[in-house]
């Protein structure tokens, strides 16, 4: 008989306290009319009550709510989308204007049912948001968009402030956590990026406490460095449902701190670190870092 796996209770610096001001829920109003998704509650990210109530930074999660891919620790739902809104990038751009955002965060889920990967409407969101809203800096965070740079090329043309595609775990992980990705054309897709548009700055994200070591990570972080990755964010897994990855490892905020400094000593102009921390986190303040 297979033994059962421990549960490991959660930490109490995991306990998040909630902000539901009038700034939050105005912005929760807006979205719903204007027929938006963000990735803040697709992907129940912990940190939605601080950064929507302080209305500097939002991640807008563009070409519909269903991933053609079923990543295993992703909480997006999956399936084969039937959404395609041409007018969702001037619906975006008009949402950026209205909240008077610092920074826009633009992600999507993946949608390998295109050919072009999406990319033709992340370039005319970025395009749209520089319209309405000129001193609104603008992160795109795209898939790998199954490889095919001819797509990488439409939205570094669109020239973003912050190109951010996640590495997501270690090497030895990435078969287990990851669908259809693979770690090699994610260091690739960083590496291109940056060659096609050296002045943009780039940006990658781990998640740790799926089973990886320290040795594992340091190794993720010479991997970016080699692929000229700029920012680069640690925060810990939260398993969003019994039917997803179990968590292995709580990480301490001491360790957090510890991996900070290694990713710093490595060349990364900006790096946040912490059990919270997700790949929009502070993502206003990492412009200017990664431009200094």
């Amino acid at each position: 008989m297979a033994k059962k796996e421990e549960y490991i209770r959660k930490p109490d610096w995991l306990k998040i306290k909630l902000n539901t001001n009038e700034s939050y829920t105005g912005l929760k109003k807006m979205m719903r009319e204007k027929k938006l998704h963000t990735v803040c509650e697709e992907a129940r990210c912990p940190n939605i009550h601080e950064c929507w109530a302080e209305r500097k930074t939002a991640t807008f999660m563009i070409l519909g709510d269903v991933c053609t891919r079923a990543c295993r620790f992703c909480a997006v739902k999956t399936g084969l989308p039937t959404e395609l809104d041409l007018q969702e990038p001037e619906r975006v751009a008009e949402s950026v204007h209205l909240m008077g955002l610092k920074h826009a965060v633009i992600t999507a889920v993946a949608r390998d049912d295109l050919k072009d990967g999406g990319a033709e409407v992340f370039a005319e969101t970025v395009r749209a948001i520089r319209r309405k809203s000129p001193f609104t800096t603008v992160e795109v965070l795209p898939s790998d968009m199954m490889g095919r740079y001819e797509n990488l090329e439409t939205l570094m043309d669109a020239k973003p402030d912050i190109l951010n595609h996640n590495i997501e775990t270690v090497r030895s992980l990435t078969p287990r956590v990851r669908a259809r990705a693979t770690y090699d054309r994610s260091l690739e897709f960083l590496a291109r990026a940056k060659e096609m548009q050296p002045k943009i700055p780039t940006k990658s994200s781990i998640m740790i406490g799926l089973g990886e070591t320290k040795e594992e990570i340091i190794e993720t972080m010479d991997d970016l460095r080699a692929a000229n990755v700029d920012i680069m964010t640690i925060g810990q897994y939260l398993q969003p449902t019994k039917k997803h990855l179990k968590i292995k490892k709580y990480w301490t905020p001491e360790e957090f701190n510890e991996l900070k400094e290694i990713a710093l000593s490595k060349g990364f102009k900006h790096c946040e670190s912490g059990p919270l921390v997700r790949s929009s986190y502070h993502a206003d303040e990492q412009v200017n870092a990664a431009q200094s």
